[in-house]
């Protein structure tokens, strides 16, 4: 009984951290010239480094953003 309970409180607490990150904005480099917004580690968000700013993605796409068609944003 007392490992079923253990199993659940784990499972429990997996949930809560996953939806918590999956609710957490995600942070992108966003190319204010060509519109275009990266993922952190996409290669071209790498080197950007003069037009690029890092915003929420909503953000991004509420200015008209395009996600890279390298990394998907």
């Amino acid at each position: 009984m007392q490992s079923l309970k253990k199993f659940f409180a784990g499972v429990f607490l997996f949930a809560v951290l996953f939806l918590q990150n999956a609710v957490m904005a995600e942070t992108v480099a966003f190319n204010v010239k060509t519109l275009k917004y990266h993922k952190p580690g996409c290669v071209h968000a790498q080197k950007c480094t003069v037009n690029c700013i890092k915003i929420e993605k909503q953000q991004a796409k509420a200015r008209g953003g395009i996600p890279c068609k390298v990394c998907g944003g």
